[in-house]
């Protein structure tokens, strides 16, 4: 009976410290810095070094097991939908009718290079994040030019990577002209661009870095963007 009573002791310590440990590495810094210290390590975790995963990390990979179950993410704290939305993605588990769930998330940064499926369908709830939309990658996807007019509310956009994305032409250079907030472009690997698209580039006034590597087209379109050449410190052109 005495050992009995002397386990549930144990117990309820270490439950006790064990709260006062979540809540206490939480108040101390912003969630953000506690989630990137939580996934550190986790990855340690993977790597062998035999540390046990966050309560955060297990939270978010049990969620993207059962992300049908999910309509909407936009009750919860940006950084943490912003972690989920990324371990979707990492395991490629993030659809169109999953997508849904974060429609006016406020997410700021949407990398999705490369994604399967990824297409003009996608653009609308990419788009809801707004002004909070700070990069997206949407390289190697199936993006038209249209698809890139759902952009013109997310003002405070500044970097977009649309390598790889032939499908992209001039019409949709000009449809994101107006995002004058872009320090970083790519259009690498691009057979459709030409010259006269380069023209709608000329208004992106804090472009730092543009990137047109092996865009065979676009031969003598250098001529409309020596008004930012003066801003312009990383310039691929091949």
């Amino acid at each position: 009976m005495g050992g009995a009573c002397s386990r549930k002791r144990d117990q309820q310590v270490s439950e006790d410290n064990l709260h006062r440990g979540v809540s206490g590495r939480y108040s101390k810094s912003a969630s953000s810095k506690w989630l990137g210290t939580s996934f550190s390590r986790g990855a340690d975790a993977k790597q062998g070094k035999g540390k046990c995963p966050s309560l955060m990390e297990l939270c978010i990979h049990r969620v993207c097991e059962d992300i049908d179950k999910y309509s909407t993410f936009s009750v919860l704290p940006r950084d943490i939908s912003q972690q989920i939305f990324d371990e979707l993605v990492c395991l490629q588990r993030l659809t169109d009718v999953s997508l849904e769930a974060f429609r006016d998330c406020a997410l700021q940064d949407l990398n999705m290079g490369e994604y399967p499926g990824l297409n003009d369908c996608w653009m609308d709830v990419i788009s809801s994040q707004g002004s909070s939309l700070l990069s997206l990658d949407l390289s190697g996807s199936d993006v038209t030019d249209p698809g890139l007019t759902n952009l013109k509310d997310c003002k405070n956009l500044q970097a977009l990577n649309l390598n790889y994305c032939d499908q992209i032409t001039d019409c949709g250079v000009e449809n994101i002209s107006g995002l004058t907030n872009l320090t970083t472009v790519s259009f690498r690997r691009n057979n459709t661009l030409t010259a006269q698209g380069m023209s709608a580039l000329s208004g992106l006034i804090n472009l730092v870095k543009l990137d047109l590597e092996r865009c065979p087209k676009i031969h003598g379109g250098m001529v409309h963007l020596k008004g930012l050449f003066f801003s312009l410190m990383v310039l691929h052109y091949l």
